[in-house]
């Protein structure tokens, strides 16, 4: 699909405010609130929105850590750990990566003992590195067009 740049407007505005009504965004775009709703949609049909969600910040839900750790899975460990990490729940993401290691986590932690205990449930899959997230940078940078 060719997103044109009314649809790129649109994706711009939920991106950054997900809750606005179509009716705001129809006011914003200069288009009818249904046309909105057709081209989102539309949009949601072809794959190019995929989801809507609320981001919780972890501090304030009681998690003193966030981190991000990589695995290097040890030789028919892969498979095995790539079913297991669905069932954790300290994983907020995790992907399959090109290089040393075979996987990067975004996790969240109550605290120190809780990231060891964690850390010990991986290393029976492989070999990990561990950096605590300090602050974020860049957090949910909205996708734009390509030039």
């Amino acid at each position: 699909m060719s997103i044109d740049s009314l649809n790129w407007k649109i994706l711009k505005l939920l991106q950054s405010h997900a809750r606005l009504s179509n009716a705001e965004i129809g006011r914003r775009v200069g288009i009818s609130s249904p046309a909105v709703s057709e081209r989102i949609k539309k949009m949601e049909d072809l794959g190019v929105i995929q989801d809507y969600h609320t981001s919780v910040s972890p501090f304030e839900a009681g998690y003193q850590l966030k981190a991000l750790i990589t695995l290097r899975a040890f030789m028919g460990k892969l498979k095995p750990f790539l079913e297991k990490v669905k069932t954790y729940d300290e994983v907020v993401n995790c992907y399959r990566i090109t290089g040393n290691e075979n996987i990067v986590m975004e996790v969240v932690l109550k605290n120190q003992k809780h990231l060891e205990a964690f850390i010990d449930q991986l290393i029976v899959y492989g070999e990990t590195k561990t950096q605590i997230v300090l602050s974020h940078v860049v957090k949910n940078n909205p996708i734009k067009p390509l030039k």
